[in-house]
């Protein structure tokens, strides 16, 4: 008989261990990790939204690069933005709590007590954009799609341990589980569902044009490939109603319009050409954003708090490459990379050293492992260096009593251990061999902070080429790991799990498309991967996260970069915002969602 449980929806937010909020054998409506969800069965609201917001308007947003499919969830092309608004899955996520889902396409939720099947029923009144009821076999065909070779390869990855979808009736439908995985069948609720009319008999992986037919608040008016893409919400959204969408999705007309120069576009933001920027750029942040519009109030600048896991960014060393394979020369190259120096300098001391994959958390290691940690590492201590046992992994730093002379020195010694001697100013090798490799970037702002770094690296003897390249073809070379370096972040949730093997395992390392950029293949970082998702509770997955965080740190697949605890942002001064902040959120996200036309 089915339990009543908690749910967190897609992307990288996920459950730690169950809460029996009842202990009714009935399907619910909501489901949390660990607590009672916030919200009652009889909610009105989310506490983030205005639910008496104004309907109507226009909201003109800005894309970068280019698009040229509407098809997000194949490898092939660059998807639009903004398609998110137009599918959507079984159950929605609160933004002002951890793990907490509601029912959508779902009205209730049922997980089995062997915890090798769940149940979801099916709202009577979800429709599609062409007016046909969804049902399970909708939700049926959504999955095997996904599942599927014509799909892009990372729903294979999340979903690996889900054995079948199941069509009970028309309402009803039931997911099979090949084992037990703690936050499997809540991971089953976010998955997005689509009409089979969408494809029109076409194999998945050719429909990139075609408008799709889903059951989202909005539905494609218009769109000029790699310019620009209209969407209107749809007059006759079926889950207006809904309590997950009081207040929500506001207005009548939303517009992507294309830059393919971020310095561009932001003039082309204050000349009000779109109505909002998400500044990531700080540079741009302390002095650009400036001018008549800002002094009149006219535009508005502001930084929202969040409390959001920073994950890790940093310039990634594609360890497929021969020159990348030695864990000493990754160390080496990555002392020579000062960020005081460039914090102070090119950052206007606005950002914090990412100092862990699971930075700004309590799922970051630290100090030496102890405890349960230690006892999980000591499982794999002929596979790992003494390093982890006996030192801190720390970022290089140059403050004092460190200093950049004083790190390239040690650089200079790694680099000497592992046989690259300098010689005529040229670092070579045995077989002669020069070591020079090319930084691939996609936006031409980074060439800043990237020359300092290469000036640095040029005193090792090491030239580093660095050049900007089109969207398109960044993102196909980076799709078939077709660099030496890249700048890459890793995004993380409070609660890690099935997507860390898109990001970490060897069974992504050399699928075209995974998120595994570094290519690491690490008979440990799969082992302790596999530890985070099948965690029962919540001080398991801490462990299990600080022993990943600690191999994935001394193995230096990257430079760390940094990151900020606030989300900075211009707009034009049209809109009502909810008096409310969210906790967990992307503020292009809050924005969609939540804010209207005055």
């Amino acid at each position: 008989m089915p339990i009543k449980t908690g749910f967190h929806p897609l992307s990288s937010f996920f459950l730690l261990f169950l809460c029996f909020f009842s202990q009714s054998v009935q399907s619910v409506p909501s489901m949390a990790m660990g607590y009672t969800p916030k919200y009652g069965e009889n909610f009105k609201h989310f506490d983030y939204v205005n639910p008496e917001a104004k309907k109507g308007g226009k909201l003109v947003l800005s894309g970068f690069g280019t698009f040229d499919s509407l098809n997000p969830y194949i490898l092939k092309g660059i998807a639009a933005d903004g398609l998110s608004l137009i599918f959507e899955s079984l159950l929605e996520k609160s933004m002002d709590e951890p793990f907490t889902g509601y029912g959508l396409l779902a009205e209730d939720i049922a997980l089995a007590k062997d915890k090798l099947s769940v149940t979801f029923r099916l709202n009577s009144k979800a429709r599609f954009s062409n007016g046909q009821p969804v049902t399970a076999k909708d939700v049926k065909f959504s999955f095997d799609t996904l599942m599927s070779e014509q799909a892009h390869p990372q729903y294979r990855f999340y979903y690996a341990d889900v054995k079948q979808a199941v069509v009970l009736d028309d309402r009803n439908i039931r997911f099979d589980f090949k084992r037990v995985n703690p936050e499997l069948h809540l991971i089953i609720g976010s998955i997005p569902v689509f009409s089979k009319t969408w494809l029109a008999g076409k194999p998945f992986d050719k429909i990139s044009e075609e408008i799709p037919i889903s059951s989202g608040p909005y539905i494609v008016e218009s769109f000029s490939l790699g310019k620009q893409i209209v969407l209107k919400r749809n007059p006759d959204y079926w889950g207006n109603h809904l309590p997950v969408r009081k207040g929500m999705y506001n207005f009548d007309q939303i517009v992507y319009k294309y830059y393919k120069d971020t310095t561009v576009a932001l003039e082309a933001f204050k000349a009000g050409e779109f109505d909002f920027f998400f500044e990531n750029h700080s540079k741009r942040w302390a002095r650009d954003h400036v001018g008549p519009r800002y002094k009149s109030g006219e535009i508005l600048k502001i930084e929202l708090k969040h409390q959001n896991n920073a994950g890790m960014q940093g310039f990634v060393f594609n360890t497929r490459k021969e020159l990348f394979k030695d864990r000493h020369v990754r160390k080496a190259l990555t002392l020579a990379m000062d960020f005081e120096w460039s914090n102070s300098k090119l950052f206007y001391d606005q950002y914090v050293r990412n100092d862990s994959y699971f930075s700004n958390s309590e799922l970051a290691s630290s100090g030496l492992p102890q405890g349960e940690e230690l006892k999980l590492l000591e499982m794999f201590r002929d596979q790992l260096s003494d390093d982890i046992f006996t030192k801190t992994w720390q970022a290089p730093t140059t403050k004092k009593p460190s200093s950049l002379r004083k790190n390239l020195r040690t650089a200079k010694k790694l680099l000497d251990e592992a046989g690259w001697k300098v010689k005529d100013g040229v670092l070579k090798n045995a077989d002669g061999q020069i070591f020079e490799f090319d930084f691939m970037l996609i936006q031409k702002g980074f060439e800043r902070i990237l020359a300092p770094f290469a000036h640095n690296l040029s005193k090792l003897g090491i030239k580093m080429n660095y050049r900007t390249v089109d969207a398109s073809l960044y993102e196909r070379r980076v799709r078939t790991f077709d660099f030496d370096m890249v700048v890459t972040s890793f995004p993380q949730s409070a609660s890690p799990g099935n997507e860390l093997r898109n990001m970490f395992h060897s069974i992504s390392a050399s699928q075209n498309g995974s998120r595994n950029v570094p290519g690491i293949a690490n008979p440990v970082v799969d082992a302790l991967v596999d530890k985070i998702i099948a965690a029962e509770n919540r001080q398991e997955l801490i462990v299990a996260c600080r022993a990943l965080d600690r191999v994935l740190l001394h193995q230096e697949y990257l430079v760390p970069n940094w990151y900020i605890n606030a989300h900075r942002i211009a707009y034009w001064d049209k809109f009502d915002i909810p008096e409310k902040l969210p906790l967990y959120y992307d503020p292009v996200s809050w924005l969609l969602q939540s804010w209207s036309v005055k």
